[in-house]
């Protein structure tokens, strides 16, 4: 069929991006974890001393929906949070929230290994960086 919207950059990045997205939800649904669940216990693993007000820079996740991502993984005994200075509060990951961070982290694997594996070899370099380009100067 002739797409003339197969044209249009934004239009292949959106579609690509949706069926991606659509992927990742499959690789995290037996960990009952919604990607931005997943990214966040990723995060917190790699962070330490992390704030939920500096997850939602990092992510991009407005306050307001930070506190119930923040809550859900908390609720089921993956994070937890520990005093730092003053009022603020460190999020961290339980021993739960380790062990399931591992099997994340292979989903997350696997997901950039199917991704890659979908562009030819000679222009997999160029990925990343084109990416950075389109969402902008302060994206790296």
């Amino acid at each position: 069929m002739d797409d003339p919207l197969r044209q249009l950059p934004g239009y292949l990045l959106r579609r690509a991006s949706t069926a991606m997205m659509a992927r990742l939800h499959e690789r995290l649904a037996p960990f009952d974890l919604r990607p931005a669940e997943a990214s966040l216990l990723r995060l917190i693993g790699e962070r330490a001393q992390l704030t939920q007000s500096e997850a939602g820079r990092i992510m991009g996740i407005q306050r307001a929906n930070m506190a119930p991502l923040t809550a859900r993984l908390e609720a089921r005994g993956l994070i937890s949070r520990l005093p730092m200075s003053g009022r603020a509060q460190a999020l961290a990951l339980t021993g739960a929230g380790r062990a399931l961070l591992d099997q994340v982290q292979a989903a997350f694997a696997a997901q950039e290994d199917e991704i890659m594996a979908r562009v030819p070899e000679p222009l997999r370099p160029h990925v990343r960086p084109i990416l950075l380009a389109i969402w902008g100067p302060d994206a790296e």
